[in-house]
């Protein structure tokens, strides 16, 4: 877990009990949760994002930029950093109640040696390696997990495998992390979580799923798999664009001229080539790779 929680879902009424809300010195919203003190940074570019500090002493109204680190991810604005505030707060009286232990065990993961071990309870255990890690289940708690969901091997990766577990033990988990959880499996595993919750996602609310759509909506479309500023059009995007799979012409490719400001406004899952109002276009290419083969060389 990162120092400030990523925000997924919106609390009408966010718990604030705990938190010390101020303005800094050079005028950052910060916020104060234990040992713990974020901030709203606005970057050079104008988004804002979230910043935190750690076991900073200082009056909050003393505080700088310079005293922040890393990024925590984006706020649209203070109503939403103080709602970021107050789900990291929640996430951490969580963890006060929850009975971890923290130890050092010898194990051999799918990821090398475990070089530090979480104790969730006893046949639930978090393993760290020097480059990955994920959670061990006994053989009695795998048996527990939902056979949609449950692995052949009892070792769940920490990128989203994680989930399973938080899904399948939800009372080891806080409030965050059974949020975060649910929305991991809805997007990496929604024909799953849908026979599981016996509910159908919507658009929108399972990556997996809305990007099948994608495909299947734009299987006879131009997608474009690589583009590049112009040098011979300003204002125009030079793209390579393919057939998706399953189509009868599938694998063909040609080059298109977009016009840049449509292009910047691609949507997730790539640009949909229309053949009505997009131009072919064969002439002198700005891709280096291209250029060469041009040129002879």
């Amino acid at each position: 877990m990162t120092a400030a929680v990523q925000s997924n879902m919106v609390a009408p009424t966010p718990d604030l009990s705990g938190v010390e809300f101020a303005t800094s010195a050079d005028g950052l919203p910060v916020a104060r949760i234990g040992d713990l003190v974020l901030a709203m940074v606005t970057s050079p570019s104008g988004f804002a994002f979230l910043a935190s500090a750690v076991a900073v002493r200082r009056p909050l109204a003393d505080l700088k930029r310079a005293d922040f680190m890393g990024h925590d991810g984006r706020v649209a604005d203070e109503a939403e950093f103080r709602l970021r505030v107050a789900e990291t707060a929640g996430h951490k009286r969580d963890l006060a109640r929850l009975d971890r232990v923290q130890t050092r065990m010898s194990a051999s993961t799918p990821w090398g040696g475990s070089q530090m071990a979480v104790l969730y309870v006893e046949g639930v255990v978090a393993h760290m390696t020097s480059g990955h890690g994920g959670f061990h289940l006994s053989t009695d708690r795998n048996a527990k997990v939902h056979p949609l969901l449950r692995k052949d091997t009892p070792w769940y990766e920490e990128d989203c495998e994680w989930a399973i577990v938080a899904f399948s033990f939800p009372v080891l988990f806080t409030g965050y992390e059974r949020s975060l959880a649910e929305k991991t499996i809805r997007n990496t595993w929604p024909d799953a979580w849908e026979k599981i919750r016996g509910c159908s996602l919507a658009e929108g609310e399972s990556w997996t799923k809305d990007r099948r759509a994608f495909d299947q909506r734009h299987r006879a479309d131009f997608i474009v798999t690589s583009a590049i500023r112009s040098d011979q059009r300003a204002g125009m995007t030079e793209v390579v664009a393919i057939v998706g799979e399953g189509s009868i012409h599938s694998g063909a490719e040609r080059r298109f001229l977009v016009p840049s400001d449509e292009y910047a406004g691609r949507g997730p899952f790539g640009f949909v080539i229309d053949l009505a109002r997009h131009a072919e276009y064969d002439g002198p290419s700005s891709f280096i790779g291209r250029r060469s083969r041009e040129d002879g060389s």
